[in-house]
């Protein structure tokens, strides 16, 4: 075969495929399916034109297209790395790890469970050994994630359970294919009765070791691509080259799973890359892996579906019963997995409700494609698989191909007509009646003036105007129909909107180089959990996932930890600035929102509804202008160097918004434009990075500040500054409990503590102490001391207070004050005594 029928071929093959999804969308189907159905029509025209009298171009044509060298290989080795590295690149891998329990369980679990009930149910009867058939289950198992993404992203589920779907499905070809691997040395080599155990051992090896291998790859391709940055071709090139390197060292080298190591690198480019490469790297990169995932899903399936008609030519009756009951066993064990393994998830609280209409769709929609059929290609083109072996498992993994593609895939739609989901429910359609209505009166606000502008006859004008008038008419009755609607859930489908406009000005000062990308990816994440948590929970959901959101998280209480019992403190620095910069830039954002209520949001739902938000907003706004005032307090050095940094970032938007300005006016050219853009970019990378936050240089300012201390002699606050130890506590430690006797005196720098005692609740704050009173009475604690926000907390052992209660009359005041305003009797004079 020539160069020039070759190239021919493979045009014509990018045809079918730029064809493929408008008629898939103008059919209503999967594009996946278009494109086996054409390669299956093309693949069988083809073998019939060999045979037929016709012209001998069409001859040629066809003899080319049977000769073309389709092999297992150019799907696993060619196209499979593509497909998996740009399915990886586009998840949302934040918020997917909130979910990464349930998504790992119905991966992997999911896998095991489906190889195993389709290679038992085909044992008894098809004649093949076990570990065959087991093989058929491993390669049946591999499931087509566009198609059921797809289900979830047109219509209005959750966007958590459409993530699952995605993670769920993607890490199942990994896992499926690491397992086909180990049943297919098995049988290929002749293994005497081996057991399942040593499977069991192989299989972890195979994910765990492929992981790490993959996420190692990952992490330095970026930190090489992240020195690219001025050749963004020469990043993408090397790019392009990662999946392909890793998968080859990763299967031919190392052992470990090729796929699930190309998964893994992925992810951490994906985790990653916001904090290392520039946002126009970051589309371009996203853009390039786009336009190669769509022609390599295009191919795959196309070249696979030619090879159909062959591998089905000696089929036999009893063949299709053994597709029947592989169809069967693997719709069995799936949907074990979605009703009875998630509701126990569900009850355990690691997994999302999962409506069963939406089970439904997943079970439905659970598609093979060219992955299953390159696997069972693998195994007929093995010299060392008996005959008998490759013609079944060959027929059996087609036919179950060709079931979920011709009858799942086309039913598709009619079955989530049928339950329901492509419908919008009572809420959200009377919501779109009001947002429709109130769209139509604003353009008729403006339609008309607009109209005269461009210089229309009167009358043309009056007369589309009455005719627009009906329909402004009409559409503020059907939204009178749905004003049913309670304010409560007007208040919920305010706040979505509110988060989602949120959400919105976070993309947007992103782009405009204000927010670096790892907050910003961030503080979008925080944004899309407030979305999911108020349409689960309404105003209280809003509230409770608005402030789990400044939260302290495991990291930054680990972090705590280190510095509190090891002294090592730069990974508290570093969790305790990015808390500083997430708060100084959630500040502007939320007092915008306030415009965006009265702009929209009233005049959708109503000046109560309005109002209600308003005040929502400003207890959102108040928590963390105060939570930001005590950080201030407390470092006052480092917040100075934010808000210069962020004074100068806006300076830098600025000026490049105006030699925008003036390109477009024609006062400069591109090639200056260009040199002005580069001499922007270099100021700007160098106030994305974060100053650096000293912890141990605050103590001294700290002391300094608390009203005890603020008359003391500056010797002996110096002395107080060498004996005092910072200490960092996340909300919700429990610092004291009954009967525990303290051996030091706490100071709150900044946060709040709770007291419970003899049923009374007591709370302290900035400038308060504790501790004191117990250790002075020489009795246990009578009390339980909670932080109830993060505290920044200074201490002062036993010897030392005594003897600085000694020494300063004031603090022996203050004592004597907390003592009485608690109710706790001290005696005056061993507040001065020196010890025995």
């Amino acid at each position: 075969m020539t160069i020039v029928v070759i190239v021919a071929i493979v045009a014509s093959l990018f045809v079918v495929i730029g064809l493929a999804e408008p008629l898939a969308a103008r059919l209503r189907l999967p594009a996946t399916v278009i494109l086996a159905l054409l390669g299956i029509v093309i693949g069988t025209l083809s073998t019939l034109m060999i045979t037929l009298p016709v012209p001998e171009a069409l001859t040629a044509a066809a003899s080319a297209i049977q000769a073309l060298p389709i092999r297992s290989d150019l799907f696993l080795f060619v196209f499979l790395p593509t497909l998996i590295f740009q399915v990886t690149l586009s998840l949302d891998l934040r918020r997917m790890l909130d979910d990464w329990v349930p998504i790992l369980l119905m991966a992997v679990v999911a896998v095991v469970v489906s190889t195993m009930a389709v290679g038992w149910a085909l044992f008894p009867l098809a004649g093949m050994s076990i570990m065959a058939c087991l093989m058929v289950g491993a390669i049946v198992s591999t499931t087509d994630p566009s198609a059921v993404v797809g289900i979830f992203r047109s219509t209005a589920a959750p966007q958590r359970l459409a993530r699952i779907v995605e993670g769920e499905s993607l890490l199942n070809d990994a896992a499926a294919i690491a397992l086909f691997s180990l049943f297919f040395a098995f049988v290929a080599f002749g293994i005497p009765n081996p057991s399942l155990s040593g499977i069991l051992v192989q299989f972890p090896w195979l994910l765990i070791g492929g992981g790490v291998v993959g996420w190692i790859a990952g992490w330095v391709a970026l930190r090489v691509l992240a020195r690219l940055g001025m050749h963004p071709l020469g990043q993408m090139s090397l790019s392009v080259a990662l999946p392909y390197l890793l998968y080859l060292m990763a299967e031919k080298l190392l052992g470990v799973s090729g796929v699930v190591s190309v998964v893994a690198a992925g992810l951490a480019l994906n985790f990653h890359a916001p904090g290392q490469l520039s946002p126009p790297t970051q589309a371009k990169l996203q853009d390039t892996w786009d336009l190669l995932g769509h022609w390599a899903n295009g191919l795959i399936f196309v070249l696979a579906a030619l090879l159909i008609p062959g591998l089905l030519a000696d089929a036999r009756p009893f063949d299709f019963l053994l597709i029947a009951v592989a169809v069967i066993a693997a719709l069995s064990s799936r949907a074990f997995m979605l009703f009875a393994l998630l509701p126990l998830l569900t009850r355990l609280k690691l997994s999302p409700k999962i409506n069963n209409r939406y089970k439904g769709g997943i079970l439905w929609g659970g598609l093979r494609g060219a992955v299953t059929l390159a696997l069972a290609l693998a195994v007929t083109e093995s010299i060392r698989i008996p005959v008998d072996v490759k013609r079944q498992v060959g027929i059996i993994a087609t036919g179950f191909t060709l079931f979920t593609l011709i009858v799942q895939g086309t039913t598709l739609r009619l079955v989530i007509a049928k339950l329901g989901l492509d419908r919008l429910s009572k809420l959200d359609s009377a919501l779109a009646a009001q947002v429709v209505a109130v769209a139509l009166q604003s353009v008729r606000e403006t339609v008309t003036e607009t109209a005269r502008t461009f210089g229309l006859t009167n009358d043309i004008v009056r007369d589309e105007g009455k005719r627009f008038a009906a329909r402004v008419d009409l559409a503020v009755a059907e939204a009178v129909e749905g004003s049913e609607i309670s304010d409560r859930d007007r208040v919920t489908l305010g706040l979505v909107a509110l988060a989602g406009r949120e959400r919105d000005l976070i993309l947007e000062r992103f782009r405009d180089g204000l927010i670096p990308a790892s907050l910003a990816n961030r503080m979008v994440a925080d944004a899309d959990r407030l979305i999911e948590g108020t349409r689960a929970g309404g105003r209280l959901g809003y509230l409770s996932t608005a402030r789990m959101s400044r939260g302290t998280g495991t990291w930054e209480a680990f972090s705590a930890f280190l510095h509190n019992r090891l002294r090592i403190s730069k990974p508290l620095a570093a969790a305790t600035a990015e808390r500083f910069e997430h708060r100084v830039s959630v500040g502007p954002i939320l007092r915008e929102l306030h415009s965006f209520i009265d702009a929209r949001i009233r005049r959708i739902h109503g000046k109560r509804v309005a109002d209600l938000l308003h005040d929502l907003l400003d207890r959102r706004l108040e928590e963390s202008e105060q939570a930001l005032d005590g950080m201030r307090l407390q470092f006052p050095g480092y917040a100075e160097e934010l808000d210069r940094r962020l004074i100068r970032q806006m300076v830098l938007t600025q000026e490049e918004h105006e030699y925008a300005a003036l390109v477009d006016d024609g006062l400069i050219g591109p090639e200056l434009r260009h040199a002005l853009s580069m001499g922007i970019n270099d100021r700007r990378n160098e106030l994305a990075k974060r100053p650096r936050l000293d912890m141990a240089v605050q103590r001294e300012t700290l002391i300094a500040r608390f009203p005890l201390f603020s008359d003391m002699p500056e010797s002996t606050r110096k002395r107080l500054v060498r004996q005092m130890r910072t200490v960092y506590v996340a909300k919700g430690r429990v610092l004291f409990r009954n009967d525990e006797v303290p051996d030091k005196v706490w100071f709150i720098a900044s946060g709040a503590v709770e007291q419970v005692r003899a049923g009374q609740v007591y709370r302290l704050g900035r400038g308060d102490m504790f501790g004191h009173l117990s250790l002075l009475r020489r009795t246990p604690f009578r009390s339980q001391t909670t932080a109830i926000t993060q505290c920044t907390l200074l201490t002062l052992d036993e010897p030392r207070f005594l003897k600085l209660l000694r020494d300063d009359p004031s603090l022996r005041a203050a004592v004597m004050e907390s003592a009485e305003k608690r109710g706790v009797s001290i005696d005056h004079s061993a507040l001065s005594a020196k010890p025995a």
